[in-house]
C-alpha cells in the first residue's frame, strides 16, 4: 500500500489533498484520536463519510476502507473535529 497522505497532532477542521490523486483499488483510511467529541472524517468526491467517537484520556483508532470503482486525478479526505479532540490520519492505496 503506497502513502498518499498522513498528518498527525491536529486539531479541528482540516481538508488533506490526496497527493496524486486515486486510482481505482481499494483506498484505505485509519484515523486516531484523543479528546471529547466526535469526529466525522469524508471522502471526496464521492462524499462518503464515517464518524469516530473521540474519549479523554484514550486514544481510539479506527480503519475504514473504501472500493473506489473510478480514477480521480483529484481527491481529498476532510475531517471535521472540535478543537478538544487531537487527531492523526494516513491514507493509502
Amino acid at each position: 500500500m503506497k502513502s498518499l497522505a498522513a498528518v498527525a497532532n491536529m486539531q479541528g477542521n482540516m481538508e488533506v489533498a490526496l497527493q496524486g490523486g486515486v486510482r481505482e483499488a481499494p483506498l484505505g483510511i485509519m484515523v486516531s484520536c484523543e479528546g471529547k467529541g466526535t469526529m466525522n472524517v469524508t471522502y471526496a468526491p464521492a462524499g462518503l463519510s464515517f464518524p469516530l467517537q473521540c474519549v479523554n484520556g484514550t486514544v481510539s483508532t479506527t480503519f475504514n476502507q473504501i472500493d473506489l470503482k473510478q480514477k480521480r486525478a483529484s481527491a481529498s479526505i476532510s475531517v471535521q473535529a472540535p478543537s478538544s479532540v487531537r487527531w492523526a490520519m494516513s491514507v493509502g492505496q
